[in-house]
């Protein structure tokens, strides 16, 4: 089994954003901001906001941490929005989801502007990904396709399976394999595809988002595969500190002896989603500033 690290290509990643910072010093240039706006306090959203706050500072991004109690309006929301949408400090917008219950998540994403939805969930920019052109691409997405490219897994004419259809990876990760220069053969699956196996068998690439533990073992792969997991599930576990462990929705244990290469849950796709998204920000200001 060989592991693809995503703490290895963050880094490198992270790396090549570093660079682009010091020639901003050098310059005296203001530098890129995040806005990021959490309602409510579910702990997985507090813990993925703390991680993209750690982030913009270790990078020297500006960030601006906006907060909403769970009975806020949905009109308070928005108007925040419209504010950052006008506020010249501000490169790119990112609204914690999910929203709590009484949010319309659509109203909300759509009112971002999309040259500052470095989530890349509005139309606009899911428009232009569906057409090939220049946008802010989903940053699991687009984290998965650096992995990819980082270990030099090929793409072209190789089959994919992709399981989960969500908006947020299925969808936007399956239009990334079909691009030109990317021409993967895709099929998309989902919680109700009936006999999974027979497609991720004769798939050379299986990437596996939803959201449940198990979706994917040792038995459902040809040697040779490339999988990628993109589950991040607690499961209670007494003998761990906090009371539960992380796993993906892949059974990891059981590839332990197969001749296939995986990413891990922690330490694999998760840490690339917050850096592209710093990817996507700094892409956002370089715009904003006409280069």
């Amino acid at each position: 089994m060989r592991r693809l690290s995503g703490k290895i290509v963050r880094d490198h990643v992270l790396e090549r954003i570093k660079k682009k910072m010091q020639e901003l010093a050098l310059k005296g240039d203001r530098v890129p901001g995040l806005a990021v706006i959490l309602v409510g306090s579910d702990p997985a959203s507090e813990t993925y906001v703390r991680n993209k706050r750690e982030m913009c500072l270790s990078l020297g991004f500006v960030h601006f941490d906006y907060r909403f109690d769970e009975d806020a309006s949905q009109d308070e929301l928005l108007d925040l929005i419209d504010r950052l949408n006008e506020d010249d400090r501000v490169d790119g917008i990112l609204v914690q989801l999910p929203l709590p219950k009484g949010f319309d998540e659509n109203m909300v994403i759509n009112r971002i502007n999309p040259d500052k939805d470095v989530d890349g969930f509005s139309p606009a920019n899911v428009g232009r990904l569906s057409q090939g052109q220049d946008c802010f691409i989903p940053c699991t997405p687009y984290g998965i396709m650096e992995i990819l490219s980082f270990y030099g897994i090929e793409t072209d004419g190789k089959r994919v399976a992709v399981v989960g259809r969500s908006n947020i990876v299925g969808k936007p990760m399956a239009m990334l394999l079909m691009s030109k220069g990317v021409d993967a053969t895709v099929t998309v699956c989902n919680t109700h595809t009936k006999d999974l196996r027979p497609i991720t068998m004769e798939s050379d690439i299986v990437i596996v988002a939803t959201g449940r533990p198990g979706t994917l073992d040792a038995s459902m792969v040809k040697d040779g595969t490339t999988i990628i997991d993109v589950g991040m599930n607690r499961i209670e576990d007494s003998t761990k500190e906090k009371g539960f462990r992380l796993v993906g929705d892949c059974d990891y244990p059981s590839f332990k002896d197969r001749d296939v290469s995986i990413t891990p849950v922690p330490g694999g796709v998760g840490l690339m989603t917050v850096m592209m998204l710093m990817v996507n920000t700094f892409k956002a200001y370089e715009r904003r500033m006409g280069r």
